[in-house]
């Protein structure tokens, strides 16, 4: 059987395809491509049951990802994070069937190791040999990290207010880190201008079709862990949105395989207050975003003021019936407090997010009652130790408590 059923590399918005076994980063008209595969062929070959037997990583799901030969997988054994039922911030949002799916336990201590593992993967069998890519922390450390098990340089820029933490993981992967004083966007042209200097293989967000399939791979692991039964919402952290994407993929082509079965979950874009253009540009209609001025916010991996795949964003939001909601930072962080306090899990910002948005569709009944509602924490708590500041008193040895 093969290992992987991918078929070629289409465009989404002018339908232009692609030949799957040579470099490709945007179409020919600057759209993003995605993956496809042949998953008439894989339907015959493959069955639900088959997964169970196999290692819990994303890699257990390598049919529907695009590596072709299985010696140039990069892995570091991420994937097949828990789904874990949040039965006391549950009751306190009125949402009994809450889950979280708990992605601060993966390699690089973020959901970001999953777009590394398998686009580094298909860098590597595609025979490139060094990369470059603007950061707001987590990716570059995932894609820094990964790219140095794989044999491969990476060059990494990101901003200069990047989490300390994730700029030492960039440091000691060996890549080539430049710190900008600036944005996300501004590091992007920093990268975009190497990319052409120096011909390295962009790997931004979007510009190379492979991060979205380890993405996609959340959505996968979901569908498995809930006995393909489908949540009715999942909420995700939105900044340049290639989770969202991925996990809507993921769930088409489980629905197309036959897997699955039903509407799809509807998909919520949480946003930042400080960073919101997908949640205007849903609010007003539109099937783009426009540039957000002067973002801010303390959930630093969602603050990207323009992702160059809104409209993909903004189509799974249309499409299942999903919405786009904005957190303020203060929320953010007294969330972040109330679910270690009641639940024991120390989520990242942009998780928190999650749950703070959750609660408010619920009090205005768009979640409705019993419904499975299905959170992402996209990484660990203890990668942003600013987000929490402590005064605990010191006492003296000998002392009592």
């Amino acid at each position: 059987m093969k290992y992987s059923y991918i078929s070629h590399l289409y465009c989404p918005k002018c339908e232009t395809t692609y030949d799957h076994t040579k470099v490709n980063q945007l179409c020919e008209c600057g759209a993003p491509l995605l993956v496809a595969y042949d998953l008439e062929e894989l339907s015959k070959n493959l069955t639900k049951a088959e997964l169970l037997v196999r290692t819990a990583s994303l890699w257990r799901y390598h049919e529907l990802l695009p590596v072709v030969d299985e010696a140039n997988v990069v892995t570091l054994g991420e994937g097949m994070t828990p789904l874990l039922d949040m039965p006391s911030i549950g009751a306190d949002m009125d949402i009994p069937n809450l889950f979280m799916k708990d992605e601060g336990i993966i390699p690089t201590g973020s959901f970001k190791a999953r777009g590394a593992a398998v686009g580094v993967s298909k860098a590597k069998e595609l025979g490139v040999k060094e990369l470059a890519m603007p950061t707001n922390g987590n990716a570059g450390a995932a894609w820094g990290l990964y790219s140095a098990r794989a044999g491969l340089k990476s060059t990494i820029v990101m901003p200069v207010d990047a989490p300390k933490i994730t700029r030492n993981e960039v440091a000691v992967s060996g890549a080539n880190l430049h710190i900008i004083n600036g944005l996300i966007s501004d590091a992007g042209k920093v990268v975009g201008q190497a990319v052409k200097e120096y011909e390295l293989f962009d790997a931004s967000t979007l510009k190379e079709p492979y991060r979205i399939e380890g993405k996609k791979t959340m959505g996968l692991e979901i569908a498995e862990q809930m006995d393909w039964k489908m949540p009715d919402v999942i909420l995700y952290p939105t900044g340049g949105g290639v989770g969202i994407i991925g996990i809507y993929k993921a769930l088409t082509e489980l629905k197309e395989l036959g897997w699955v079965e039903g509407k799809l979950p509807r998909l919520v874009a949480v946003q930042a207050e400080g960073c919101a253009p997908i949640v205007k540009a849903w609010q007003e209609g539109k099937q783009e975003s426009l540039f957000w001025e002067n973002s801010s916010t303390i959930a630093f991996g969602i603050n990207v003021p323009k992702a160059i795949g809104d409209f993909l964003v903004l189509d799974a939001i249309y499409k299942t019936e999903g919405c786009a909601i904005a957190i303020e930072d203060d929320a953010i962080l007294q969330e972040q407090e109330k679910i270690a306090s009641m639940e024991g899990a120390f989520v990242c910002p942009e998780g928190a997010a999650t749950f703070v948005a959750a609660r408010r569709l619920r009090k205005s009944g768009w979640i409705e009652d019993n419904q499975v509602v299905v959170a992402l924490n996209t990484g660990m708590g203890i990668k942003y130790p600013e987000t929490v500041s402590v005064d605990v008193p010191v006492i003296e040895k000998g002392d009592k408590i």
